[in-house]
């Protein structure tokens, strides 16, 4: 028997958690058909899902295709919680894709097929909703070919798309051959001469499957089960086995972390490689972190038949639940650390501050936002003591709405939120370079630092470079230098994360450890880390204040298609919304119009496109790039650090004393 992790994946409501139920009915794992509408599922568990009828969280759910295990991850379809997708494409072995045969390709549908081919996941289309009025099948598969891909195969025919009996007939056509043959000219020349059997066109289709460069096509519904068992002969016989060695060194990656009943971490791992036991200990940490933390396992589930079950261990291929990693977070790498995929999704470019409503205890908020953190890191909070405000970052409204939700629901507090407002970003206008000496002048830091900051290529982040000897110190203060620098480009002149720059370090000096005679160390006499820590955000915004920054924000892309004698009316609101049209097209009665727009005007376009389309507009947008702010004065975050930009204040807040 082998193993194979597989995600369903769409855009909203077309159908993927009804999919997920009628595979598990149609093996045998749930005994009754859950409905989304009646909040009953399987796979959405929590309340706030039930009662919204979304998929919020990833969920796991396990059953048995004959002689293959099938663990299948139940992924969200609203961008809001791409971030959580994103977690669940890095543990996958397969995929399926549902595409709506009322709705067709959509603006989510899109991106999630982006991601999957670029990280070469192979995977299946299942077009769901055949029952339905307005079900298409060669419109649906034209759009598929044109927006998703072309190298398609549809597996069957439809006959009766639109009633209640619509059905979906397996069976391969002259497509499937075209798409092949343009792959292997083995397959061509049998064609040919007249020797290509069935059975080898299923065989080469399979295999190209399993390498993610043709994508099967099948029809039906998970309302009525039709083509719902052509796709799970498919998902056995075209999707590629769970690979990693039981008896190799342990790999894994945790991708979601939750609580328990009392309070305890659980860890959802993937294992690529190895066994790992209970009461094993294990390192875990970020994949790219120099330092690693090590923890022992106290429990462990497996996923069979429907519901997690205890193991004594847990081998390669499989996903398991972890108990006893206290400190464990999701992205950690388990044991060797595998090759993750990154980032493939736009980190959130929104942020609002959370509003404490009447008698709500400020700890217990703290509290729960952190543990809501751990659940989803990119929440990202932001603690500004002075002004005892929380911030989240956000994706998007809805998010927003459901954080409220589950504090309200999961720990009863009643809070909301401020107006939503753009995460900008600084990058140095030019070059800037600033130095204080050790015992000189006002520096009451026993430490000499310099700091140079020049501006580096978009999107490169930030780069930490020496100019000075590294035996000139002990390697401990160097160290001290570069990661208060890290930390203090997290608030630049306006406030804003300063990116794309690079800091050289170009003088360095210290106090050796001294001592006076028969007496121990002498702090007074002596560096310590804490100097350079103390100094270097000083030296550094000094250096940026000479440099100048540039406030961005983040700009989004948008594509809206809609009927072509509405554009004429969307173009004003547009321009209203700030937005530039860049490309116009239209196709007979359809017109389609690309742009960028600001991120924190996407939601008022969602809004008002229904109304100025006819209902008919269909908008898709994503992170593209920041520009420049050049409306009046740069927008400004307050500090939440001790705010070197005042050095009276800093060093009041740090040292207690104004100088030397």
């Amino acid at each position: 028997m082998h193993l194979l992790n597989l995600g369903i994946l769409a855009h909203v409501d077309a159908g993927k958690t009804s999919l997920t139920e009628r595979l598990l009915h149609s093996v045998g794992v749930i005994d009754e058909i859950g409905s989304v509408d009646a909040g009953n599922t399987q796979t959405d568990t929590l309340a706030l899902e039930r009662r919204r009828g979304i998929t919020i969280k990833s969920a796991v759910v396990s059953f048995a295709l004959d002689d293959v295990t099938v663990n299948l991850i139940d992924t969200p379809g609203h961008p809001d919680f791409i971030a959580e997708v994103e977690r669940v494409l890095g543990v996958l072995d397969g995929a399926v894709l549902v595409v709506s045969a009322v709705e067709g390709v959509q603006a989510q549908t899109r991106v999630l097929m982006r991601t999957l081919q670029r990280l070469r996941i192979p995977t299946l289309v299942f077009v769901n909703k055949i029952d339905r009025g307005g079900a298409r099948y060669e419109g649906v598969l034209r759009q598929i070919s044109e927006r998703l891909t072309a190298a398609v195969v549809p597996m069957g025919t439809t006959t009766g798309l639109g009633a209640r009996d619509a059905r979906f007939t397996a069976g391969l056509g002259p497509a499937a051959l075209d798409v092949l043959a343009d792959q292997d000219d083995d397959l061509l020349a049998a064609c040919l001469d007249g020797t290509l059997s069935d059975a080898r066109l299923r065989a080469a289709l399979a295999a190209r499957t399993r390498q993610a460069l043709v994508h099967p096509v099948y029809f039906g519904s998970a309302v009525t089960g039709a083509g719902v068992p052509e796709l799970t002969a498919g998902i056995r016989e075209m999707l590629p086995a769970a690979g990693g060695d039981p008896d190799g060194p342990v790999s894994g990656t945790v991708f979601k972390v939750e609580r328990g009943p009392a309070g305890e971490k659980i860890a959802y791992a993937r294992m690529f490689s190895g066994t790992l036991r209970t009461r094993d200990r294990v390192p875990f940490a970020a994949p790219d972190a120099d330092a690693r933390e090590d923890g022992r396992i106290t429990a462990i589930s497996v996923f069979e038949h429907g519901t997690d079950v205890r193991r004594d261990a847990v081998s390669a291929g499989r996903i398991a639940k972890l108990w006893g990693l206290a400190d464990i977070r999701i992205g950690d790498a388990l044991g060797e650390p595998h090759k993750a995929p990154g980032h493939f999704f736009a980190t959130p470019t929104l942020e609002t501050v959370v509003v404490p409503g009447p008698g709500t205890d400020r700890r217990a908020l703290h509290l729960a936002l952190t543990q809501l953190a751990e659940q989803d890191p990119l929440i990202d909070l932001r603690h500004d003591e002075v002004r005892r405000e929380i911030s989240v970052s956000l994706y998007g409204e809805v998010q927003k709405e459901v954080v409220q939700a589950t504090l309200a629901d999961d720990f009863g507090l009643d809070v909301g939120f401020r107006k939503t407002t753009p995460l900008c970003v600084e990058r140095p206008a030019g070059t800037g370079a600033a130095v204080e000496f050790n015992k000189k002048d006002a520096n009451p830091f026993l430490a000499t630092v310099g700091l140079r900051v020049d501006p580096a290529p978009v999107g490169s982040g930030v780069g930490f470079r020496l100019e000075v000897e590294l035996g000139s110190m002990p390697y401990a203060f160097f160290k001290a230098v570069e990661d208060t620098v890290l930390d203090t480009l997290q608030q630049g002149l306006h406030g804003w994360q300063v990116t794309d720059c690079t800091v050289t370090m170009t003088h360095s000096g210290y106090s050796p450890r001294q001592s006076h005679a028969h007496q121990g160390f002498d702090k007074s006499m002596s560096s310590t880390g804490a100097d350079f820590r103390g100094l270097t955000p000083l030296v550094l915004i000094e250096a940026l204040r000479r440099a100048g920054t540039t406030v961005y924000e983040p700009m989004h892309r948008f594509r809206v298609e809609a009927p072509a004698d509405t554009l004429g009316a969307l173009l004003p609101v547009l321009a209203a919304l700030r937005a530039v049209p860049q490309t116009t097209e239209t196709r007979d009665d359809s017109g389609v119009l690309e742009g960028v727009v600001p991120a924190d005007r996407v939601h008022e376009l969602e809004q008002r496109l229904p109304g100025l389309t006819r209902g008919e507009g269909e908008l898709e947008s994503g992170f593209d790039h920041y520009a420049p702010v050049w409306r009046g004065t740069a927008p400004h975050r307050p500090r939440t650090d001790h705010n070197p930009l005042n050095r009276k204040e800093y060093l009041l807040n740090v040292t207690r004393r104004v100088g030397g």
